[in-house]
């Protein structure tokens, strides 16, 4: 009886605690991960194929092999078992048996090491590629770059899209592509040769898609390359496959192959947008101007370590509210938002003159701040360029 009420009670309290939470639809994610997935994503190019069946040849061989092994092992101690009178027998090595053992697996290992060098040598072949992207890992984005073919020219950076209320707030409800989803995602062709040249400017992370078959760190200092050819049309969603610190989870990669004349529109809006985007650094903006661009680059690029608040993360990354760097000269401000310190990355190749005058302006501007050098011209970093 006391076991009886003591279950009821806690029943009671798990129905307390699950009606005080919300509730979610769980769906599968276009082109990233599905409900109930027991292996690996629909693979949409040939290498992947080749994994896969890679994949799935090793698991047979792998299981025939344990089922063989035990069915002996079994079948030895069952029959040959002390209570139906079997005596251990004494015997020697046998050399038909050392040389079986040794040749048999040496035979596997080489029948299962073939076809996977011949796969791993094609994910090697970048060459006479249709396309060249380079995919720059930061803390905590993507940067791309099309060097060569049509798009060349065309640059971005890649950020998380997921609303911060969603991490942040446990209550408020997460949408299919939570922590999956980009702002700008990387757009190729149907059917065409891409070729990924890869680095990072701060610590190793990896570009990773799993349905394309491709996993490549991205090393500072180093430049490593991948290729996909994608065959089918549609959304593909991977992650950062490396742990490159606290937001790790939050730098995806989103990738939307499309037809050739819809990539050749994207193209040409890309570039319209981005000469309109390209801000004369000669302008003199006004004070307000700053400050409402530059939260917007702020909120893209420095929430994450300096917080929506300029608290930071003490031990970490510094205060920005109140923060002697922030409310003193302007000049010490501009040298290491352009050149970087410690984890601080070099904004300078990243972000145009005008981003990098507004978000200097916004963090002395806002919270509690009140800088005396209050407002930075893109002049300003021009010439701090020089």
């Amino acid at each position: 009886m006391k076991h009886a009420k003591r279950l009821q009670s806690l029943m009671f309290g798990a129905s307390l605690l699950a009606a005080g939470m919300p509730s979610w639809a769980v769906t599968d994610s276009p082109g990233g991960p599905a409900v109930r997935q027991l292996n690996f994503q629909q693979p949409v190019t040939k290498i992947a194929e080749e994994i896969y069946s890679l994949h799935t040849m090793m698991l047979i061989i792998c299981l025939v092999i344990f089922i063989a092994v035990f069915a002996v092992m079994f079948y030895s101690i069952l029959k040959h078992r002390k209570s139906l009178g079997h005596k251990s027998a004494t015997f020697h090595e046998s050399t038909a048996v050392e040389i079986a053992w040794t040749v048999v697996p040496f035979l596997i290992v080489i029948g299962m090491a073939l076809p996977a060098t011949k796969t791993v040598v094609a994910m090697k072949d970048t060459s006479n590629a249709d396309i060249t992207i380079k995919a720059t890992g930061m803390q905590w984005k993507w940067g791309y770059d099309y060097l060569n073919g049509e798009g060349q020219g065309i640059n971005f950076l890649s950020n998380l899209a997921t609303p911060r209320e969603q991490i942040v707030d446990s209550s408020v409800a997460k949408n299919e592509n939570y922590l999956i989803e980009v702002d700008n995602p990387v757009v190729v062709p149907v059917n065409k040769k891409i070729r990924m040249v890869l680095t990072a400017n701060d610590v190793i992370h990896a570009w990773m898609i799993p349905a394309f078959g491709v996993k490549q760190d991205a090393i500072p200092g180093f430049v490593r390359d991948t290729w996909f050819r994608a065959e089918k049309i549609g959304t593909y969603r991977g992650q950062c496959a490396e742990l490159c610190g606290k937001d790790h989870a939050f730098m995806p990669i989103v990738v939307n192959v499309v037809s050739e004349e819809d990539y050749k529109k994207w193209v040409d809006d890309k570039k319209k947008e981005m000469a309109a985007n390209a801000d004369d650094p000669t302008k003199t903006w006004t004070l307000d101007e700053l400050i409402q661009r530059g939260e917007k680059v702020y909120s893209a690029n420095c929430v994450a370590c300096h917080q929506a608040n300029g608290k930071g993360v003490p031990g970490s990354f510094p205060a920005l509210d109140g923060g002697p760097l922030v409310l003193g000269p302007k000049a010490g401000q501009i040298d290491i938002v352009m050149h970087g310190k410690n984890a601080m990355p070099a904004w300078g190749p990243v972000l145009s003159p005008t981003e990098i005058a507004a978000v200097i302006t916004y963090t002395r501007n806002s919270w509690s701040n009140k800088a005396a050098e209050n407002i930075v011209q893109p002049a300003e970093i021009v010439a701090a360029r020089k």
